[in-house]
């Protein structure tokens, strides 16, 4: 069987989020991905949060599916096998996806001298070159500003790094993109793709950019309420609180029959002179009006009769949990969700872990893969991609530029490195 992307090889030196994420999905996706770390691990290996052993749960989440080379990129000798590694030869090699300042070990143009066709995807903070990570740049665009409750005007960060998601995601599309265009042309490039751009596109795609634009200011909080639309948080009798969002006119109706609220809102509606059933923007304005009628419904009843009432009216609900009750709860979020498979992965656990989230119909799924340990491969990559005999090999391993695989807890602090792995055959001719 033939993988989606298995005539592609990617390089990834990176760390964090963005770039690891891009280097992930292509390797979900059949490429085969070579990550490239310091030895010992990058500024990424100890990243909370971490296993009972000390191993970081966050870098073994990004890194599953690639190939492990451990270099000493300190070194300008080791600087010089990750670009070889990353612009060796191949129709579908010379791609490269890192967020390493421009001007680097890696710059483009240095890479570029080694392969004329090389593409390297670069993220960034700043299209400058100024440092950013996802909550800097929520905070340079004020969305800490209208998150949290209407009354409280202190900002409040969110947990989520959506920009560093889309980031990564936009990475792994737009290498894609420049490799395809190769195909056609034989060129190469560099591709700059920083944090602040993607987040400040998002807004404008959002039509939130547009909105300051319009109206000279900058949103208003809306604590829990869903912004334009009929949404919030509401507790049922039983003192379980969910989340009930009616967007269509359809599921607004269906929430007024669920609850039995029709005669509370028509007499609402005849007192404002208006109709709530075709406009979701009024019944978010008049969201004030509505929350009242809406939350003495929902907290006369449990929510065993509110649930299969409100799924019958289709409405959009659910129930605040948290992550560890829901899966125990919800097996289709993991234990019966083919996305999913449990791996056994170098901090010594075993856990479930996804594969690409998307299915293809016309072919099977194909199934995660576990998470190398640093340096896992780097004697077989320095072979097979640089054509390096166990002799040249060796020598790098003597020299400390290169290292074969790190315990799990090679790299936390106070614990002490495992010697480096030699080849046995010396004396081949360096090439």
């Amino acid at each position: 069987m033939y993988e989606l992307l298995d005539d592609l090889r990617v390089t990834e030196i990176s760390a964090f989020v963005a770039a690891p994420l891009a280097g992930l999905q292509l390797a979900q996706l059949g490429a085969e991905v070579i990550r490239i770390d310091q030895i010992g691990g990058g500024p990424d290996f100890g990243r909370w949060p971490l296993a009972p052993g000390g191993a970081s749960l966050f870098w073994e989440g990004l890194n599953r599916g690639k190939r492990s080379v451990a270099l000493d990129l300190s070194r300008p000798e080791g600087q010089e096998i990750a670009r070889a590694v990353a612009t060796a030869p191949g129709p579908g090699a010379g791609l490269l996806v890192t967020n390493l300042p421009v001007a680097g070990f890696l710059a483009h143009d240095r890479l570029a001298a080694l392969r004329p066709d090389q593409i390297t995807l670069r993220v960034m903070g700043w299209p400058d070159g100024r440092n950013a990570v996802d909550y800097t740049i929520n905070a340079s665009l004020g969305l800490p500003m209208i998150t949290g409750p209407e009354d409280d005007p202190r900002p409040v960060n969110h947990v989520l790094p959506a920009w560093d998601l889309i980031t990564g995601t936009t990475a792994a599309l737009a290498l894609l993109a420049a490799e395809r265009q190769r195909r056609r042309d034989g060129t190469g490039g560099e591709i700059r793709l920083p944090l602040s751009d993607i987040a400040v596109s998002t807004l404008a795609n959002l039509g939130m950019l547009a909105e300051t634009a319009v109206t000279g200011h900058d949103r208003a909080r809306a604590g829990n309420h869903l912004f334009g639309a009929f949404g919030r948080d509401y507790v049922a009798a039983c003192g379980a609180r969910i989340m009930l969002v009616a967007l269509t006119a359809r599921q607004w109706r269906g929430l007024v029959r669920a609850l039995d609220i029709g005669a509370g809102v028509a007499a609402l509606e005849a007192r404002l002179g208006l109709s709530f059933d075709r406009d979701e923007g009024l019944r978010f304005r008049h969201h004030a009006a509505l929350d009242p009628i809406v939350a003495r419904a929902v907290a006369a009843r449990p929510l065993a009769e509110l649930a299969p009432a409100l799924e019958a009216a289709q409405v959009c609900w659910d129930r605040y949990r948290g992550l560890s009750e829901a899966v125990a709860e919800d097996a289709r979020l993991v234990a019966a969700n083919p996305v999913f498979a449990d791996l056994a992965q170098p901090s010594g656990a075993t856990y479930p872990a996804p594969g690409f989230a998307a299915s293809f119909t016309a072919r099977p799924r194909r199934p995660p893969r576990p998470t190398r340990p640093i340096g896992a491969d780097t004697d077989r990559v320095l072979a097979e991609v640089l054509g390096l005999g166990e002799g040249q090999i060796g020598r790098l391993h003597d020299q400390g530029l290169a290292r074969g695989p790190t315990a799990p807890d090679a790299a936390l602090p106070g614990t002490a490195s495992p010697a480096p792995s030699r080849s046995a055959a010396r004396g081949a001719r360096r090439r």
